[in-house]
């Protein structure tokens, strides 16, 4: 079996196929997981299953988007030579630990999380859910314990996921490892728990707004910009963006105003930024100067993403996506043989490879 030791804290983070990676997901996330791959040992998780619990009917547009996910990591500066790029379906023993984990969790506890409230409101399910849209919070805690990370990169909506991953590792460390309950977090695998207990880390845009100026951005919400959005795309997104003006005679709205949220955001002269807000304020520029700002700075954050992109064919994506899994497989499989020793479930070893 694979190795885990390594001196470097490890990361599990990821993406849900979805049909695109957006600019939120980029301030959220995706320019931290950049940041952090020398510093970190790095896990990017492709959560192709999590995809089918509202996705279901669609498995072949879910595992083109896979593809597509590799693209914008790999566009943003994410290296597969330097990371590890996982496909969720490919790593059996994510979905074995899902099992284990849902002992450890009451359905209670499951339905108090705001997150999946939240998501069950903003994608208008009604109670028309599928009982695996509820096992995917259970599956998010097996792909963060399978791989034994010690840091999860988030967006702000996603830390009572990060909570509950916390409340199982305890858990699972006291009752099957043995830990004493009053063990510090950061002490528990020194006390001889199998798994480390995870600490969010959020972004430096905890939400960004999409450009209806309503909801958190979101590609299944038509209100996002995507990495892949070529430049006439991204101009004709910014001129939608809702401002909150009732009528341009209307005086300017200062308090959350998206256009300006994206010129604080992704701006590399803030300075700059200071001046047109002032000039707005006063009504010496109207929507239309912000939004061609916007637009243009947009632009050129992601003229070197498109490049990169370019570069990149399906065949290659599929190839990183190979390498890494069979990576991932073999670390998850001594990770699944520590906790079912753990838990007397240690029947007999087993040892699956990807061809």
């Amino acid at each position: 079996m694979m190795n885990q030791t390594n001196s470097k804290p490890r990361i599990l983070t990821g993406d849900t196929p979805t049909g695109g990676l957006h600019i939120g997901h980029y301030a959220g996330s995706l320019e931290m997981r950049v940041a952090m791959q020398d510093e970190y040992d790095c896990f990017f998780l492709i959560a192709n299953h999590h995809a089918l619990s509202t996705r279901a009917q669609e498995t072949k547009d879910v595992a083109a988007d896979c593809v597509n996910i590799v693209k914008d990591w790999v566009s943003v500066g994410m290296d597969p030579n330097r990371s590890t790029f996982v496909l969720q379906s490919e790593v059996p023993a994510i979905a074995e630990l899902t099992w284990y984990f849902a002992m450890l969790l009451g359905y209670g506890r499951l339905m108090k999380n705001p997150t999946i409230k939240d998501e069950i409101r903003v994608k208008g399910l009604g109670d028309t859910y599928s009982f695996g849209f509820l096992m995917y919070a259970v599956g998010q805690i097996a792909d963060i314990l399978c791989f034994k990370a010690h840091a999860v990169p988030v967006g702000e909506d996603q830390i009572p996921h990060i909570e509950m991953t916390r409340e199982v590792a305890r858990r699972f460390n006291q009752l099957y490892c043995g830990v004493d309950p009053q063990t510090e977090d950061a002490d528990y695998v020194q006390a001889g728990g199998l798994f480390p207990i995870p600490e969010a880390k959020v972004g430096r845009v905890a939400r960004l707004a999409g450009i209806d100026g309503k909801q958190k951005m979101s590609k299944s919400l038509g209100n996002a910009i995507l990495l892949s959005d070529m430049p006439k795309e991204v101009k004709k997104k910014c001129n939608r963006i809702f401002t909150g003006r009732g009528t341009m005679d209307d005086p300017p709205v200062m308090e959350n105003n998206t256009v300006i949220e994206y010129l604080r955001a992704f701006h590399p002269d803030q300075s700059r930024v200071d001046e047109l807000v002032e000039q707005y304020a006063k009504s010496e520029l109207g929507d239309g100067h912000l939004k061609k700002e916007a637009s243009e700075t947009i632009n050129a954050l992601l003229e070197p993403m498109r490049e990169r992109r370019a570069k990149l064919t399906d065949d290659d994506a599929r190839d990183i996506i190979k390498s890494g899994s069979a990576k991932a497989n073999a670390f998850a499989e001594q990770t699944l043989w520590e906790a079912k020793q753990a838990m007397g479930f240690d029947f007999h070893p087993r040892k699956l490879v990807i061809e």
